[in-house]
């Protein structure tokens, strides 16, 4: 069974349970044949920000932030690294989507998830397959197609 570790940054009011994220991170790790420790963190926007720019170089809060970690040989931990999830930034695009809050949560954790395994979306086809593969968990977690509607 993975290790997942959750924290919250901000008052934890209309925020999914820890319980809720770390079952969305399990099924994700599970379905990719994976067991593995990360953390998942949801923070406000300045520490989003400030991450964001601190990490990637760029000044605003985003979604969510993927920090995947290489591990010496022989420590004994399958630490695969840190999620952060921006609750203001997640709320807020939510609406504009016209997505349900929490099926936008379980899309971000395991947009996440996907990235501390390796998965980008740097160039099409590379961004087929990593939506593919996050259709394919939110299906089998009950949630809609995340892309249905969006054209490339």
């Amino acid at each position: 069974m993975s290790e997942i570790a959750v924290s919250y940054g901000l008052p934890r009011a209309g925020l999914p349970a820890a319980q809720t994220l770390r079952r969305i991170a399990e099924a994700a790790l599970r379905t990719c044949g994976r067991e593995a420790a990360l953390s998942i963190r949801l923070v406000d926007e300045p520490e989003g920000r400030t991450l964001n720019r601190d990490y990637r170089h760029k000044d605003y809060a985003t979604n969510v932030l993927s920090f995947p970690v290489e591990l010496p040989d022989g420590v004994p931990v399958d630490w695969i690294g840190d999620l952060v999830l921006c609750a203001p930034v997640v709320a807020r695009e939510a609406i504009e989507q016209g997505k349900p809050l929490q099926a936008h949560y379980a899309h971000m954790v395991v947009h996440g998830v996907l990235h501390l395994l390796g998965l980008d979306h740097q160039n099409d086809h590379d961004a087929e397959a990593m939506e593919a593969e996050e259709r394919r968990i939110l299906a089998l977690l009950g949630i809609a197609d995340p892309y249905a509607g969006e054209t490339r």
